[in-house]
């Protein structure tokens, strides 16, 4: 599990949205930020300066975006 701010999350997962390569993205119970990548890696990050909300409207913004990604 990566530790991360909101910011730095989005930054680094940036060339990744751009390139079509997460397959799945979702919250955990834990209320971290899971992402499946289409080779089947699987990363975990705890955004430690937000809660839930705005991890949430990152995914619905992810999501009407266009992009492949499904949230529980």
């Amino acid at each position: 599990m990566k530790t991360c701010s909101l910011n730095k999350f989005l930054e680094a997962v940036k060339p990744w949205i751009d390139s079509d390569y997460i397959r799945r993205a979702h919250l955990d119970a834990e209320g971290g930020f899971v992402l499946n990548f289409a080779d089947g890696v699987k990363n975990v990050y705890r955004i430690d300066d937000c809660n839930k909300a705005p991890l949430e409207l990152v995914l619905k913004e992810f999501k009407e975006m266009g992009y492949p990604l499904n949230w529980r």
